[in-house]
């Protein structure tokens, strides 16, 4: 057929060149032709007829025949195998040139293919050459071979009135590719009809057009859709069942997109859905307008995709492969306790750095951690004054198996079967050692112990029970040495704890059982072999159980919830035990922390219970609520290491971590802050912490003990009373010391790497050192703090620092000579090192030498500190070192140079220090800063204690009197960067010191550990970031931000006795960063020691009064809950 030419009258074709879908459609058709079902026909009832002429076709429009046997299982039921053999079709009419068709016809329109009953499938390759349109419609006649002149029906009502005549037959309709125009889309199809999933290819679709608009809305096509009789189709899957076989035939067939000249193709490989075109009418007086795209006119859970993209001309190419609308990308969830993305910065011109804006989590925690900045480092030994305690007992106590309890000076120790009795006022070895074989039991193994509560007060705290693992009770007498009675299988299996609450006692075992034994009148005591116990049911196997306030608190590492989540909490059970009938209840922490260990009640606050958990977290629970059941109302992050032991003493919260400290927090501030923190026992964990009310009664003291992994047990003063002393001390501090002026000055500057020799051209580079120098007259000390003396972005020369520096060890080294480096890596320390020292020696007097008294450098850091020669003669006990705060403590790119000494009797700290570049990262510079100044081991301890503060031995930073602080802390302005440029140009320092970051941490964030430091007013131009030799801030492509990176800050014990002088900038332009300084005058002290001591003996006498109140206090707390 030549291009142009449309036909109008359908072609008869030849019977048996049937496609597959219409040998499927002929099982449901009502009617029979010859012994063959035939499908009913839409138009007539005429037969499908065949082309003229072998021709192209697409890989779908493979015909059947009907001489296999295995067609009748497609086709129907037959009754003989005669039926099934069919006389060869009759020879193809011929086809020759028809008039062109006035209209071109609607059957080369693409339509939707719906696949209910009676529907069409619309098949295609876009891969094959475009073809003449081969369109199987309903003819409008019945005559078999003949060509229908009628014209097709002009309406869907006329359509449908024709569906239901069973006898009618198929007609071919011919149409020329050069005839086709292009469409509008189809009609709208109508909606899926829900019904049961038909098999992939049903046996109802009779008709099949094959059309070069199909091309593009076959099976495979986005422009496909589902009309009103479209099947449901079967349920998406990730790999799609592959296509049912065609019948057997009885020729070759082609293979799938292959053009033959004799037989159609075989069927291609098809997705799991059929799409059938709605049937429409030959003639539509009018098109409708095109209806808006339909996003879901898709069957239920249907894997195909079909776009609502307009339909392509006649003469586009093939889609291009992925031009369909494809399912949109899955979307992206966060699991439950991931990592989150970093935020989104801001553009680059204001939030960009040097260093990478990863989001900052460096700190993160840290500035809720309790401010440990000011604690007292003294181990609070017994007093003294507390005559009967021996402070430096040498007991120990079995790891795990060992088992104590105190009360005033005795000591009771269980281990294994034997019961060991101290007597602390008289030695620190046994007075008695009990066998168990005494009461006849043996073999036994001691599980637990705890005081009985006693009527009379003179036998409070003389008997004590022995719970066993064989389930036996036993009861000890202390000051005879001697069993005095015993319940044996009082529990089936092992008694894990014992408790003491009023007038009661309480054991729990392994399984569960609680007995609660209470004395049948008040005026007897409980006895083991007559008082008759009262059981209680609780949960097996609990790791953990307490008694507070008449409330049983238990816990298993097993039991959480989220076990397997990143945000699991343990379950806490609390019971009433001593009311009858009462269930437990169960309670839960409001956030993630760790297994539970521990649970104390502080006397200052009876209202709350604080619970230890691993990780370092403490959770608080009100105990004042309607049902008398713990809420939990807070969780505080105390510790970066487990909490193993907890005690409520006096008003602090005392905690023993697993690093092998002891803490005392008060809980009043928030965050808490630490008041006393101390080693007792140095890289072991302290495994438990005991207060001794009974000893309130025996002895009038408050003791603590502790035992540590180191298996010693440690006694504390539960009051504190050094600590009270020396406040009360330092009251009278003017009457016993002598107190003088001196003049310090600090020095800070980023140089970014430049050498003293470029210190040329401008005169303000050439007359930098000696204006800092001349700035205050002749100050006492100078101390010189430099950063970024080397490269810090040079590869190699970090590499040499780092491999060379670990290969010094650490050594110490000789005062005024640098570390033991190579010479190329300490050359520009050098260089600075001899120029400084030129610099002191012209700009000072010559009457007024200064000597070097501390050098060192790290990683970019260098500090050089000078002394007056008439001072150095003061000065003792100097140290410096070094801490590295980059890459997590390992490198020294970030971090500081700690030195101090002491001038007669006042102690002094300077720290040079290079904290955590970046506009956002403020938790990483808090953390640095907190690192450094909660090193605890920074200097080696000193064996003076007058000049340090807070009982400090003077190895670490907060131990000295006055610490320093200066360097490139690169705190930044949170404020776009042309608004601080244009503050700047205005001269209106005030308006950008709000937003400086430095300054709203010290402010706003209690954690922060320099809310204790002072700083000067801020009023010259922020010091970074410039352009090298200008005047300009910043003009490279990052465009970093204007702001006061160089700071200088001090803290002193006594705020008055440090006053700055002047805090300036220099225009020195060598670098990106302006140089600043600070002078001070600072009073030093001189103490009397032995008017000192005679105000200290006074301050003692008061602490006995004031110790006797304290007591009482506690006395009546202890009442109240039932301890004592």
């Amino acid at each position: 057929m030549q291009n142009g030419e449309i036909e109008t009258i359908p072609q008869p074709a030849v019977k048996n060149l049937r496609s597959k879908f219409e040998q499927l459609a002929i099982e449901t058709s009502s009617t029979t032709q010859n012994g063959i079902k035939r499908p009913p026909s839409r138009n007539g009832n005429g037969p499908l007829l065949e082309p003229v002429s072998p021709r192209q076709r697409t890989s779908s429009g493979g015909s059947y025949s009907h001489e296999g046997p295995d067609e009748t299982r497609q086709l129907r039921a037959s009754s003989s195998s005669s039926d099934l053999r069919k006389r060869p079709p009759p020879p193809p009419p011929f086809r020759g040139p028809k008039a062109t068709s006035p209209n071109p016809s609607p059957l080369l329109r693409p339509v939707p293919i719906p696949s209910s009953p009676a529907p069409a499938i619309s098949v295609a390759n876009a891969g094959h050459p475009r073809i003449p349109s081969i369109s199987l419609v309903d003819a409008a006649k019945p005559a078999e071979g003949d060509n229908d002149d009628t014209p097709a029906a002009t309406s869907i009502s006329s359509l449908r009135s024709k569906f239901s005549n069973n006898d009618s037959k198929g007609h071919f309709s011919r149409a020329s590719e050069s005839h086709i125009a292009p469409y509008p889309k189809s009609y709208v199809p109508y909606k899926i009809r829900s019904q049961p999933d038909p098999p992939l290819i049903t046996n109802e679709d009779p008709l099949i057009e094959l059309s070069p608009r199909s091309s593009s809305s076959s099976l495979s096509s986005p422009d496909s859709e589902l009309s009103q009789h479209s099947a449901p189709l079967p349920k998406a899957n990730r790999r799609h069942p592959p296509p049912p076989r065609p019948p057997p035939r009885h020729r070759a067939s082609a293979l799938p997109y292959t053009p033959t000249t004799e037989t159609p193709p075989p069927l291609p490989s098809r997705r799991n859905t059929a799409i059938s075109p709605v049937p429409v009418d030959d003639n539509p007086p009018t098109l409708p307008p095109r209806l808006p795209n339909r996003a879901h006119v898709t069957a239920p859970a249907a894997p195909t995709i079909h776009s609502e993209l307009p339909c392509p001309s006649p003469s586009t190419e093939r889609r291009v492969l992925g031009a369909s609308r494809l399912l949109p990308p899955p979307t992206r969830t966060i699991a439950l306790g991931d990592k989150l993305p970093p935020a989104r910065r801001a553009a680059p011109s204001d939030s960009s750095d040097d260093d990478s804006e990863d989001e900052d989590l460096k700190g993160t925690g840290v500035d809720m951690l309790p401010d440990s900045s000011q604690s007292s480092r003294r181990p609070p030994f017994m007093h003294e004054v507390h005559e009967g305690y021996n402070i430096y007992t040498k007991i120990t106590v079995e790891l795990y198996t060992g088992h104590v309890r105190m009360s005033g000076t005795h000591v009771v120790i269980g281990h294994s079967h034997k019961v060991r009795l101290y007597d602390l006022a008289v030695q620190d070895t046994p007075l008695w050692v009990l066998d168990s074989k005494e009461v006849g039991v043996k073999g036994v193994t001691i599980t637990s112990l705890e005081f009985r509560p006693a009527r009379e007060r003179h036998d409070k705290g003389r008997y004590a029970w022995v719970g066993t693992k064989e389930g036996h009770i036993l009861e000890v007498d202390i000051k005879s040495g001697q069993f005095t009675g015993a319940k044996l299988s009082a529990h089936l299996y092992g008694v894990l704890h014992l408790f003491r609450h009023g007038r009661s006692m309480v054991s729990i075992d392994e399984a569960g059982k609680v007995l609660v034994f209470t004395p049948d009148s008040e005026d007897e005591d409980i006895k083991l072999s007559h008082t008759q116990p009262r059981v209680v049911r609780i949960t097996e196997k609990v790791d953990f159980a307490k008694l507070m306030g008449g409330m049983l608190w238990t816990a298993s590492r097993t039991d959480k919830v989220g076990a397997k989540t990143p945000a699991k909490t343990p379950i806490i059970r609390v019971y009433d035990i001593f009311t009858p009938g009462c269930v437990g209840r169960t309670v839960l922490p409001t956030e993630h922390v760790g297994p539970v260990t521990s649970a104390a009640i502080l006397p200052s606050d009876p209202e709350r219970a604080y619970v230890g958990h691993e990780e370092g977290y403490i959770t608080i629970w009100a105990l004042n609520t309607e049902d008398r059941y713990p809420k939990c109302v807070e969780v505080m992050k105390v510790s970066m290491s487990d909490i193993l032991c907890l005690e409520g003493v006096n008003n602090r919260l005392w905690a023993g971590s697993r690093s092998g400290t002891i803490s005392a927090y008060d809980v009043v501030p928030r965050p808490w802050v630490v008041t006393n923190c101390w080693n007792p026992h140095p890289g072991m964990p302290v495994m438990k912490l005991q207060v001794d009310p009974l000893g309130l009664e025996c002895t009038g003291r408050l003791c603590v003990l502790s035992v540590s992994r180191d298996e010693a047990l440690r006694l504390w003063d539960g009051l504190l009373s050094y600590d009270w002393i020396d406040q009360e001390l330092m009251k009278y501090e003017q009457s016993y010391s002598q107190f003088r002026d001196l003049t310090v000055l600090l020095v800070s500057w980023n140089c970014d790497a430049a050498k003293p020799d470029s210190l040329t051209g401008d005169p303000a580079n050439i007359n930098f050192l000696h204006d800092v120098l001349t700035s205050v007259d002749s100050p006492d000390i100078i101390s010189f703090g430099f950063q970024e003396v080397i490269d810090l972005e040079s590869r190699k020369m970090a590499a040499k620092n780092v491999l060379l520096t670990a290969a010094t060890g650490g050594k110490k080294h000789e005062e005024g000579v640098l570390p033991g480096l190579s010479e190329k890596v300490t050359g520009a320390y050098r260089r600075w090192f001899d120029r400084l020292l030129l610099a002191v020696r012209l700009a000072m007097p010559p009457e007024c030498p200064y000597t070097v008294v501390h050098t060192e450098s790290l990683v970019g850091l260098f500090t050089c500190i000078f002394v007056k020669n008439t001072e150095r003669v003061t000065l003792r006990d100097m140290a410096i070192s070094t801490i590295k705060r980059g890459m997590g403590g390992r490198y020294g790119n970030k971090g500081g140079i700690v030195a101090r000494f002491i001038i007669e009797d006042s102690s002094m700290c300077f720290i040079n220090c290079h904290l955590g570049a970046g506009q956002n990262k403020v938790r990483t510079r808090n953390a640095d800063i907190a690192g450094i100044l909660e090193e605890k081991t920074m200097f080696p301890m000193s064996p003076e204690s007058v000049p340090f503060v807070g009982g400090g031995d003077g190895s670490a930073v907060t131990d000295h009197e006055m610490v320093f602080i200066n360097g490139d802390m690169n705190y930044r302005i949170d404020q776009r960067r042309d608004a601080i440029v244009a503050s700047v140009r205005a001269n209106e320092w005030e308006s950008m010191l709000p937003h400086d970051q430095l300054l709203k941490e010290i402010k706003y964030n209690r954690g922060c550990r320099l809310r204790g430091f002072s700083e000067g007013p801020l009023t010259f131009p922020p010091t970074y970031k410039y352009d090298r030799r200008s005047d300009e801030y910043d003009s490279s492509e990052k465009r970093r931000s204007p702001a006061w990176c160089d700071r200088v800050l001090w803290r002193a014990r006594v705020p008055s006795r440090v006053e700055q002088i002047h805090y300036r900038r220099y225009e020195a332009n060598v670098s990106d960063h302006r140089p600043v300084s600070s002078a001070f005058k600072m009073t030093i002290k001189s103490v009397r020691h032995e008017i000192r001591q005679k105000y200290k003996s006074e301050v003692q006498v008061r602490w006995a009064d004031e110790e006797q109140k304290r007591l009482a206090v506690l006395r009546a707390f202890y009442v109240s809950k039932q301890l004592v």
